[in-house]
């Protein structure tokens, strides 16, 4: 099994605004369950800690294999959801590994 984990910061320029890029995000990734083949587990999380260093939103994801992995990265449906969320995000950071 591989694990795929990203966390984003988003733009907003008012409270509501960025309540709206998350829930955005958070809306258009859950949409990918069911379409992405070897895709075991999909859940987003949205920070309630509001400090100041934490990210604004979590994907954690679940693959049977590395090949599933690689092929999600360049699905269409992934590529659609990317390109429909433009530049919502500040910063994005990612750690993707194999459980052993």
């Amino acid at each position: 099994m591989f694990k795929h984990i990203v966390m984003w910061d988003l733009r907003g320029e008012s409270p509501e605004e960025k309540a709206e890029a998350v829930q955005l995000l958070k809306r258009k990734f859950e949409s990918l369950r069911g379409q992405i083949p070897g895709l075991l587990h999909l859940e987003v999380g949205v920070d309630s800690s509001r400090i100041a260093y934490a990210c604004d939103v979590v994907l954690y994801s679940e693959f049977d294999s590395q090949a599933s992995l690689d092929g999600y990265a360049t699905h269409p449906a992934h590529l659609r959801v990317r390109e429909e969320l433009g530049d919502l995000r500040i910063a994005r950071h990612q750690v993707d590994y194999a459980m052993e």
